[in-house]
């Protein structure tokens, strides 16, 4: 196996594999934090993709279907510690997802809320056609690819709807994934899915979240394709839900992707007002008021949508990032190691 090309100066290591290397120069990058090292663990969870197998696994659970839950009852918040696959398996099944109040704590949220303005501020200047120093963690266009016109176009798409890539925000990257390796969430992830995760360049965002005109409810599987083993985490960075845009929530499963486009949607993939009304039946929409830390994990089915109107003047800050089972892995995605 050839190994992966390595970083220069001090970040130099000798390493079999890039899965060996992402735990190595991580181990470095806390001793000592070097933009160069997690620039470089960014393209080495890209290649450390091709070293995992990815042949087919059985899911953790048999195929079931959404189970019974009363109208009136209200989502139920689960702790971090209480948190397993089966309860988190248990919670999708009945109420579309898992709400987790102080997955991480404020502090940890704060910072990570100041690292998004960082990088918004250079991916700015980026954009518009100001680049930012080379040597900055902040922001560092992605470039493996043939059509880096395409990603431009679809990045500056990203940058105008409130957000940057986390894989193009290195630094952020690196905080974000150590603070859910000591939030225990990784082995939680991989247990559900049965496989060890991996992540997406274009469905991992950092979001900075104004309030908006209106918002079009949508699940995730209407874009995402079929066959897939997806667990998505949508990471509460600020206060929101009355003040600044949070999200609203049916909280019920759904069995399928509802019919898109019509009822009132305003996108070809979104659903309208008058399909949702009808499918979620006598269950309410929720509004939940989000702390920096709170959490909502979901799957692909799951039906939501931003939180808007217009007595909202405050910005909202959240990461959203989806994990997938590798050896179902959507074919037309960029993907990262976790």
């Amino acid at each position: 196996m050839t190994a992966p090309e390595q970083p220069a100066g001090s970040t130099t290591v000798e390493a079999e594999s890039a899965l060996e290397a992402i735990e190595s120069l991580s181990e470095q990058n806390r001793r000592s934090r070097d933009a160069e090292i997690e620039k470089k663990l960014v393209r080495l969870r890209n290649l450390a993709y091709e070293e995992l197998d990815r042949s087919p696994t059985e899911s953790p659970w048999p195929e079931e279907g959404p189970r019974p839950r009363e109208a009136e009852e209200d989502l139920p918040a689960i702790s971090r510690d209480e948190l397993t696959p089966e309860l988190l398996r248990d919670q999708i099944l009945r109420y579309g997802c898992a709400y987790i109040p102080g997955l991480i704590s404020e502090d940890r949220a704060e910072q990570l809320a100041g690292g998004i303005e960082k990088s918004f501020e250079l991916s700015h200047e980026y954009l518009a056609r100001t680049p930012p120093d080379e040597d900055t963690p902040w922001f560092y266009p992605w470039q493996y690819v043939e059509d880096r016109d395409a990603l431009s176009q679809t990045r500056s798409f990203v940058r105008e709807g409130g957000g940057v890539w986390t894989i193009e925000a290195p630094r952020v990257m690196f905080d974000f994934l150590e603070t859910l390796e000591e939030a225990g969430l990784r082995p939680l992830v991989r247990d559900y899915l049965g496989e060890r995760p991996a992540m997406t360049l274009k469905k991992s965002t950092l979001r900075k979240t104004e309030p908006l005109p209106r918002a079009d409810w949508h699940q995730d599987g209407a874009f995402l394709g079929d066959n897939i083993r997806t667990l998505n985490l949508w990471l509460s960075l600020s206060h929101c839900g009355d003040d600044a845009p949070g999200l609203d929530l049916v909280p019920r499963r759904f069995d399928r992707v509802l019919e898109t486009g019509s009822g009132g949607a305003f996108f070809h993939w979104s659903t309208g007002e008058g399909t949702v009304d009808e499918a979620r039946e006598d269950v309410p929409i929720v509004r939940p008021l989000f702390k920096p830390g709170d959490a909502l994990l979901f799957d692909e089915l799951f039906l939501h949508r931003t939180a808007t109107d217009d007595t909202m003047t405050r910005t909202r800050y959240a990461i959203e990032t989806w994990f997938f089972a590798p050896s179902l892995y959507p074919g037309d995605q960029i993907p990262f190691v976790w």
